[in-house]
């Protein structure tokens, strides 16, 4: 069933055992982030937590959709994996051939529930609007400064409605709020969003732009504004499938938008597309490492209007596991087939891993019936919506588990072969990848374990078979590197990870060349090296930070051993402009400050919320150089 708005949501929450509720001050600033980002890298993402003392009169709710288990209640389903049956039964309907007039009359009770979820416009006043400030001020809500070189206090889970001044379409998406004063913040909407294109076409047009943002109400409207939608679909009829209930939508007071009638909360403005353009961040993002500072429209704020009784929603974002990955998690299992049954038929499963952000790696399996096929689907995936952002992506045959990681590493490693597996590309990148070149653009890895059919077989690299243990000896005469891990000896993995200590006269050609001149390391497929200081036991983190921190054609570099064996070797350490002549800014990893993390620490007792949990910080303090956003 639908959810009437956060509280209702909450009650759901608070009788499933998913809830806590912290009914002791604890501070926006900061402070809150940090009790998240404890619970909600806890076994399963924790609990949802309700902040009812923030220093103002509405409570926080953060992580609601924190585990497989809430972001399913979120859309009212006991599973996300039963959206798949769903629509892949409605797509087949659709699309089959209706031989007769009672083929199509059957059609029509199908037509009707489609019908039903459309969006509908009410002359209604909305329970959005019970309360109006006509003088808005943004103090009044608990809005979080999240981490501490944060450029200050950010809306992190706000609904912004645009609408398109030539189509009339309306568009629903998620884009972070700088506050700057307290009717003007920011609004960073990325060029490839249609927020940005949006905003273009007022600006050609010379015209202010309205702007709404909507907060609560039922939680699938959250999740739809991060919905990776095609262009010109309204992300409300996502909804209303989703609720299986229209979602009906009342005028806004200042602008002539449209908003959910049962929001808890609605930011009315605009942005003067004519306005110079504003500082905005650095921010903690998504992909652990902060966002940099850059230039963004103002939002500029005419009304805010609630509910009595509302709520206010929240994220955090940072080093996985959070609450994205879950919404992420949703997103695959929900779009999964759409892709499949409108463009990539073989497509059987997709697996996007935590560790990966979203769009740093992707695995999927195929039906594979003809040569060339991964590469095909490569090639297709790359050019899908938001897939375009992917970075690595791995193709495997159907009778791979893809959620099974450890059986899925083995199938990797056992068809690798490194002159041969591996298919780069260039395309665009998200705008957050700190590690390309340039911005927003670089090169991507395709790598194709399917087994080969007769015409894509080669003359496959061999690992030097004698060599059942790798030797510690192997390591003396290269003092770079600081310590090793072998997983072919824990994991029966034939990849070693590497940490070293990179001083001025690192360079990583002299490390390739002291490993190539080592047989013993032909004993491995792949070498991955991370900088000092990472728990390289730690697969997660080190999948984390290898597909952040790489730039495939740049990083990736084939060592051909005497032995007539290849080992793919993988640079995943922090790039610098003394070592590597990387003339970007490299951004900190986001953790939080040690002043906060005592503050927790000496408070935890008095919050209700379990046993001790220590900072997730701690582990990643030793990645962090100096105490900005900017890594010096």
């Amino acid at each position: 069933m639908p959810y009437s708005g956060l509280n209702d949501f909450i009650r759901t929450l608070e009788k499933e055992g998913e809830l806590i509720r912290i009914r002791e001050f604890v501070d926006p600033v900061l402070e809150i982030t940090e009790i998240t980002d404890r619970i909600s890298k806890s076994k399963d993402g924790g609990k949802a937590l309700l902040f009812e003392n923030t220093g103002t009169k509405f409570p926080v709710l953060i992580n609601s959709m924190g585990s497989e288990k809430r972001i399913a209640m979120a859309l009212s389903q006991s599973d996300i994996s039963n959206f798949e049956k769903e629509i892949e039964s409605i797509f087949k309907k659709i699309s089959s051939p209706k031989d007769n007039l009672w083929d199509k009359i059957r059609m029509l009770p199908m037509l009707k529930e489609v019908s039903s979820w459309m969006p509908k416009r009410t002359s209604k006043k909305g329970k959005c609007q019970e309360v109006i400030q006509h003088n808005p001020d943004l103090s009044k809500l608990p809005i979080l400064h999240c981490w501490p070189a944060d450029g200050g206090r950010f809306v992190t889970l706000p609904g912004v409605h645009t609408i398109d001044p030539e189509t009339g379409i309306p568009n629903v998406g998620m884009y972070r709020m700088q506050v700057f004063e307290n009717d003007k913040t920011g609004m960073h909407w990325h060029k490839h969003k249609t927020g940005a294109n949006h905003f273009e076409k007022y600006k050609k047009l010379g015209k202010r732009m309205p702007v709404n943002v909507a907060l609560g109400g039922d939680p699938v409207y959250t999740y739809a504004a991060t919905a990776p939608m095609p262009e010109n679909m309204d992300e409300y009829m996502l909804a209303g499938f989703l609720r299986k209930k229209q979602v009906r939508l009342v005028k806004c007071l200042t602008n002539e938008l449209y908003v959910p009638e049962d929001a808890d909360i609605i930011i009315e403005g605009y942005v003067d597309s004519g306005e110079d353009l504003i500082w905005e961040g650095p921010f903690g993002d998504h992909t652990g490492f902060y966002s940099l500072a850059d230039y963004y429209p103002a939002f500029h704020v005419t009304c805010i209007t609630h509910r009595k009784d509302a709520v206010y929603p929240a994220t955090i974002v940072g080093i996985p596991p959070m609450e994205d990955a879950y919404i992420g998690k949703a997103t695959e299992r929900i779009f999964l087939t759409p892709i499949r049954l409108t463009m990539i038929q073989e497509l059987l499963d997709m697996e996007l891993p935590f560790a990966g952000v979203a769009h740093n790696l992707s695995v999927v399996k195929i039906e594979k019936s003809y040569a060339g096929q991964a590469v095909k689907v490569m090639n297709s995936l790359w050019g899908a919506g938001q897939m375009m952002f992917n970075k690595i992506l791995i193709v495997v045959d159907k009778e791979v588990d893809i959620h099974n990681y450890r059986e899925l590493l083995k199938i990797i490693f056992d068809r690798l072969d490194p002159n041969n597996s591996l298919m780069f590309s260039k395309g665009p990148l998200d705008v957050l990848d700190h590690s390309s070149s340039r911005f927003a653009f670089g090169s991507k890895l395709g790598i194709d374990v399917t087994m080969p059919f007769d015409e894509e077989i080669y003359l496959k690299t061999e690992n030097l078979q004698e060599i059942y243990s790798f030797p510690e000896s192997a390591l003396k005469n290269i003092p770079e590197i600081e310590n090793f891990y072998d997983l072919k000896e824990n994991w029966g993995i034939p990849v070693c990870i590497l940490s070293v200590k990179k001083d001025k006269q690192f360079r990583i050609e002299k490390l390739a060349y002291s490993i190539k001149e080592n047989i013993s390391f032909s004993y491995f497929k792949t070498i991955v090296i991370v900088d000092s200081g990472v728990d390289i036991k730690d697969l997660f983190t080190v999948v984390w930070l290898a597909t952040g921190n790489l730039e495939p054609q740049r990083d990736i570099s084939i060592i051909n051993f005497k032995n007539n064996s290849s080992t793919i070797l993988v640079d995943a350490t922090i790039k610098t402009n003394a070592n590597d002549n990387f003339k970007r800014d490299w951004p900190n990893v986001v953790v939080s400050s040690k002043d906060t993390i005592n503050q927790i620490d000496q408070k935890w007792e008095t919050l209700g919320l379990g046993d001790f949990i220590s900072s997730p910080s701690l582990k990643y303090l030793p990645l962090v150089k100096n105490e900005g956003a900017i890594r010096k």
